[in-house]
Order: structure tokens, then C-alpha cells, then sequence
């Protein structure tokens, strides 16, 4: 109740060491090729009563074991953390992407862990599903998709499954982008409302997400090939494409150079982003 590798109880650290230890070897008997941890339990109700500090080092302590006996026994799967802000803690300490890449930079455990994002735990967090999958890609850590979605007007985790044309569209520019998803992939952590009682409801369910996803990476395919939407990224940031732009980028730029640059601009034009045409590109595309 009180998580596993941040208890505050040293027994409990122990057993849930045996835990996963034990998953691990099924994992690697049976060939899994994915490990993914989810702490739901691992945050806090009330600081009050919490050394926040003490929890995150015994958590990263955590994950080097876990990291060292894959090696030991041999398993060449990857391992991944599923982010979520709470529910059914108060703080999850694996919040969101953003916050585990720093969790993993700073405890030197980048190289060794993925990120498998859940679309629903993204709107729990206040983010899209897209944004998530972003900041996964660009910290190279997407490592799998739980392909499903939450309700926007219920604040809890309804893990319904993707209808979303749209949702699942940005969702395979990002797959594309990130050059797939192997040896992860997508999987519906999802499940039927309470309400759909028949039995042909499952078959329903399963089919229309799988058709939502591959609709999605024709629509992403459509949108890559066209080159509209890429095109007009690429003039928004034309700026830099320049020997100044070039010279900030590569960080040879320093204030005193920058001052001096400032005073030869003159008045500055900012250009117009085209947000209109760009959703007005992307809706065209579905």
C-alpha cells in the first residue's frame, strides 16, 4: 500500500525484490521480449509524512538491481517504465515522460530503460497522447504504446479503447518518426464499458481499435508523403537555416556575439505559425 521499491518499510523493499525476480526468470523462460514496470504505488499520499528524497534513491536502487540480474540470467529483452501521474497514489513519482527521462538521466539509467506510454495516462498527467510519445522519442526512450484512451471529462483512468482517427494518427507520425516500435509495439490495455454486456462487444472492441491503429498509419503515411505539414514546419524555423541559426545551434553564439547581432537586426518580423493550416492539413489527411 505503500509501493514496493519506495516502502517505507525495509521488508517490503525485500519481498518485491523476490517479485520481480521472479517475473523476470518467467519473463525470460517463456522469451518475453518486454519487461514493463508500472508503479502505481510508488509515490506518496501526504509529504508530511514522507523523506520524498530517501524513496526516489531506494527506487533507483531498484532499478540497478533489476538491471544487473537481466544480465545475469541472460535476458535480452527490453526493460520499460510505464509513466503515470497517480491513481492510486496521490504523487506518482513516474509522473509523466519528462519527469522519468530525469529520473533515469540522473541516476544513470538513460541507456538501460524504454518508456511504454499509456494514451490515458498521458490526459491523467494534463498532456495529449502525441506530447507524451514526443518527449518519449526525442529523449530516444519509446520503447512501446498501451494503445488506449481515457474520457476528457472524467478524471480517472478509464482505459477505453481507440477510436480516435485523429489520436491515432499523431500517435504512427511518432512510430514513424522513432522508426518503430520493435521489439515493442502496440497492446490494448483496454476494456469493454461497464454497460457492453454482449459477448460480440469483445470482438467489436478489438477489431474497431486494431482498424483505428492502421487506419492511423495510412493517414500518417498520407501526411509524410504529401509533405505539406513538413514543409511548413520547416519555413516556421527557416531563421536558423542560416550561419547565425547554424552558429546558436551548434552553441558558438554567446551573449556578447548575440548583443552585437541584436543591434544589426533592426526591427524583427515574426512570421505568422499557420496553426489554422496546419490542423486545416492534418484534419484533410483523415
Amino acid at each position: 500500500m505503500h509501493g514496493g521499491a519506495t516502502s517505507s518499510e525495509l521488508g517490503v523493499y525485500v519481498y518485491s525484490a523476490a517479485q520481480v525476480k521472479k517475473a523476470m526468470e518467467v519473463t525470460h523462460y517463456l522469451g518475453g521480449e518486454n519487461y514493463v514496470f508500472w508503479g502505481g504505488r510508488e509515490g506518496y499520499q501526504s509529504l508530511l509524512n514522507t523523506d520524498m528524497e530517501r524513496e526516489l534513491d531506494h527506487m533507483a536502487r531498484f532499478f540497478e538491481a533489476a538491471v544487473a540480474y537481466k544480465k545475469k540470467i541472460g535476458f535480452n529483452g527490453t526493460l520499460l517504465i510505464e509513466p503515470k501521474p497517480q491513481e492510486p497514489t496521490k504523487h506518482q513519482y513516474d509522473w509523466d515522460a519528462a519527469t522519468s527521462a530525469n529520473f533515469l538521466r540522473k541516476y544513470g539509467l538513460i541507456d538501460e530503460f524504454k518508456l511504454n506510454i499509456e494514451c490515458n495516462h498521458a490526459t491523467l498527467s494534463g498532456h495529449s497522447c502525441h506530447h507524451e510519445l514526443e518527449t518519449a522519442r526525442i529523449n530516444g526512450l519509446l520503447g512501446n504504446i498501451d494503445a488506449n484512451t481515457g474520457d476528457p471529462q472524467v478524471g480517472w483512468d478509464t482505459d477505453q479503447f481507440m477510436m480516435d482517427i485523429g489520436e491515432a494518427t499523431l500517435a504512427m507520425l511518432t512510430v514513424i518518426k522513432n522508426g518503430g516500435l520493435a521489439p515493442g509495439g502496440f497492446n490494448f490495455d483496454a476494456k469493454l464499458r461497464r454497460e457492453s454486456t454482449d459477448v460480440e462487444d469483445l470482438f467489436i472492441a478489438h477489431i474497431a481499435g486494431m482498424d483505428t491503429l492502421a487506419r492511423g498509419l495510412r493517414n500518417a503515411v498520407k501526411l509524410l508523403e504529401d509533405g505539406s505539414l513538413g514543409e511548413l514546419v520547416r519555413k516556421r524555423y527557416q531563421s536558423f537555416d542560416t550561419e547565425l541559426g547554424a552558429q546558436i545551434e551548434a552553441g558558438k553564439a554567446d551573449f556578447d556575439f548575440l548583443e552585437k547581432k541584436a543591434k544589426e537586426l533592426g526591427e524583427i518580423k515574426v512570421p505568422s505559425a499557420k496553426q489554422e493550416l496546419a490542423e486545416m492539413i492534418f484534419q484533410s489527411a483523415l
